[in-house]
């Protein structure tokens, strides 16, 4: 939530000043009104946040390591541990700025500054949105309103650490396919640099027509040979325009969009995502945000932007009055299950137990899927392998063996 500097008058003349949090200028002049406080003048608190962002983004390059998940779980952890105390905050902050994350500890040290001019600690940590996200700052700002900032940092402990619980999981799933996709193509790359052109020049000694398939690969190691740049330069082009095009609004939600429908790994993807919106939907509800404050903190957690507009156009229909679980049935985005366990939820009034069930549905079909990503990939590698082989073989062996027939 963005914060403005104040002037004003209170009700016995005097000039006082401060910084309040809240959306724009009109609530700054209703919540000073409130207090009895006449606003002179309100100004925005970017001016300073740039100049202290300035001072300790000289200590950061494009080479320092951006802040690991593990670092802000470890964050999480020991601030629920020390608000838990009764230690101050500031003190728990400061405690915790000396990390082996770089840009963790200059965000940390610009944190406790923000503490000690008597800024909150959610304003203060929404000063650095690279590594505090609005979910994490919303949940801190729900913390300190009820009372309850260990539990926040709890909640986002857990839910940080199941985050990277998955990743684990997706990496360790994909590690051999990985390696046997670059060893193929390692191996394309060296037969037609290396192999093919040996038995180039020993077809070219004999007088005779080669089979197609030899000709294909006559041809294709060639061109690698002879035309590399070409290839090089057409992928460069390729990667740079599709680059482009993801950047765009459009296009970045169409390709979001076709990664939920990609062969094999779409579904999986889409269940890991769906999870996630269930388990922060949970937790948010559960810390006492607002339903369409939810819907938007979610849709920004999603990191898939079809997904995250379909989320946003939920949130939409809510605002003009339609309930929760007609407005998720219409997104299309949830099963017959999730869907029945969000309408007993609302119904009884128990939709955050009901959506941690959902997350609990969704992660648990993910970890199997994931479990089971392997044994689903292998039969598509054993087949790029064979067909390889199979081209390899009838390429360089059938004008062999036709010469062999020759001479004889």
């Amino acid at each position: 939530m963005p914060a403005f500097h104040y002037q004003g008058r209170n009700t016995q003349g005097d000039l006082v000043t401060g910084v309040v949090d809240a959306l724009d200028e009109t609530n700054v002049a209703k919540s000073l009104l409130n207090q009895n406080i006449v606003p002179v003048k309100i100004t925005p608190d970017s001016a300073e946040k740039a100049s202290e962002s300035n001072k300790h983004d000289t200590q950061i390059t494009v080479f320092t390591p951006k802040v690991k998940l593990e670092d802000l779980i470890i964050f999480c952890r020991q601030m629920y541990s020390l608000t838990k105390s009764g230690i101050p905050i500031v003190r728990s902050v400061s405690s915790l700025a000396m990390t082996k994350s770089i840009r963790l500890t200059v965000a940390l040290k610009d944190v406790v500054g923000q503490l000690e001019k008597g800024r909150n600690l959610s304003s203060a940590l929404a000063a650095h949105p690279d590594i505090f996200g609005q979910l994490f700052v919303s949940i801190v700002h729900v913390g300190e309103n009820t009372g309850q900032l260990d539990q926040a940092f709890l909640q986002l402990a857990l839910y940080l650490e199941r985050e990277q619980e998955t990743r684990k999981q997706i990496k360790s799933a994909t590690r051999y396919p990985v390696f046997v996709v670059i060893a193929l193509v390692a191996a394309f790359v060296i037969m037609n640099i290396f192999v093919i052109p040996v038995f180039a020049d020993m077809f070219s000694k004999f007088d005779s027509e080669l089979p197609l398939m030899t000709r294909g690969l006559l041809a294709t190691s060639e061109f690698m040979l002879t035309k590399w740049y070409i290839l090089v330069g057409a992928l460069l082009i390729l990667v740079i325009a599709a680059r482009k095009y993801v950047d765009t609004e459009i296009g970045q939600i169409k390709w979001d969009r076709f990664k939920l429908s990609a062969p094999i790994v779409g579904d999986i993807i889409e269940r890991s995502l769906l999870g996630r919106f269930a388990r922060s939907f949970s937790m948010m509800l559960n810390a006492g945000v607002p339903l369409t404050s939810v819907l938007s903190l979610a849709a920004e957690s999603m990191g898939n932007a079809y997904m995250s507009s379909r989320i946003i156009e939920m949130r939409r229909k809510i605002e003009k009055g339609e309930s929760l679980s007609r407005v998720a049935k219409s997104s299309e985005l949830f099963t017959p299950l999730v869907l029945q366990m969000i309408a007993v939820g609302e119904e009884t009034g128990r939709l955050d137990e009901l959506l941690e069930e959902v997350a609990d549905f969704y992660e648990r079909e993910v970890e199997y899927d994931i479990k089971t990503l392997t044994s689903k990939i292998e039969p598509i590698l054993i087949s790029v392998v064979a067909v390889m082989v199979l081209i390899l073989a009838l390429g360089i062996f059938t004008p062999m063996w036709d010469m062999m027939g020759a001479i004889r």
